[in-house]
Parts: structure tokens; sequence; C-alpha cells
């Protein structure tokens, strides 16, 4: 099983930035590609990005794209999202997820096994 731990959200102003961080822990050996999901209130749990471990593989959402970037620290067991240019319509609570290894990235919720318990982006008008 694998642990996740998330870190770095906040309240910013519109055209803020933030770097979220979700650190794993446990069998770690054991994930593929690790994602990060956002809902907001009212809205369906979304993928934003993700990226795959072992070759540095990215995705992106089209509502993110150019302003969202996915990183990975394999050393530190760490992933990032660096955000910048945020809108409000970003606020959300953001989750951190991982999956087992597979052919391609995983883009569905229930393709991805463990979670963490989210951090909260609000970004204020």
């Amino acid at each position: 099983q694998v642990q996740l731990v998330e870190s770095g959200g906040g309240l910013v102003q519109t055209g803020g930035s933030l770097r979220l961080s979700c650190t794993a822990a446990g069998s770690t050996f054991s994930i593929g590609t690790m994602g990060w999901f956002r809902q907001a209130p009212g809205k369906e749990r979304e993928i934003v990005s993700a990226i795959r471990l072992n070759d540095g593989r990215t995705y992106y959402a089209d509502s993110v794209k150019g302003r969202f970037t996915i990183s990975r620290d394999n050393a530190k067991n760490t992933v990032y999202l660096q955000i910048v240019t945020l809108k409000p319509e970003d606020t959300a609570l953001y989750y951190c997820a991982a999956a087992g290894p597979r052919i391609g990235i995983p883009l569905t919720s229930n393709q991805y096994t463990d979670w963490g318990q989210g951090t909260q982006v609000t970004v204020s008008s």
C-alpha cells in the first residue's frame, strides 16, 4: 500500500502561483504513474495532470496546459505540480493519486489505487 501526503495549497490572488507537492511512502516500488486531480464544490473530480515515473511522460488536461507543470523527483518519492497564472476556476481541492505500472497514462480516477487527503487551492478574484 502507498501513502500519499500533499502540501502546498493555499489562498492566492488571480494571476498568482503555487507549487503543490506530493510525497509517497510505503510500497513506492509499485507506483507507475502519479496524477493530480481536483474537485471543486458541486463538480466531479477531474484529472489535471499525470506523470509516468519511469520515463517522465506527462499528461495535461486542456484546461491547464501552459499553466501547470508536473515534475518528479524519484529519489525523494515526490511529485510536484507548479501552477502559474492561477484563475478563480482553479479553486478546488487538489488530490494526488498513484496508479500501478501500465501501458499509457491512466486518465480516470478509478484507475488510481491510492489517494492523498487533498490540499485546498483557493484563488480570489
